[in-house]
């Protein structure tokens, strides 16, 4: 075990305080991949026009 292991045996402590990511359903996220890459098209399309 090195000195570094000693100090640090669960990363910086920010990190540490976060709670733990969820993955989510790959349908669901997907679904919302796809509605904000769709509203991102006419958005950019609208503004294109202007």
């Amino acid at each position: 075990m090195t000195p570094h292991d000693q100090i640090r045996p669960q990363g910086h402590p920010f990190r540490a305080r976060l709670p733990r990511a969820v993955a989510l359903p790959a349908e669901e996220s997907e679904l919302k991949l796809f509605a904000v890459s769709f509203t991102a098209f006419f958005v950019c399309f609208y503004t294109f026009l202007i």
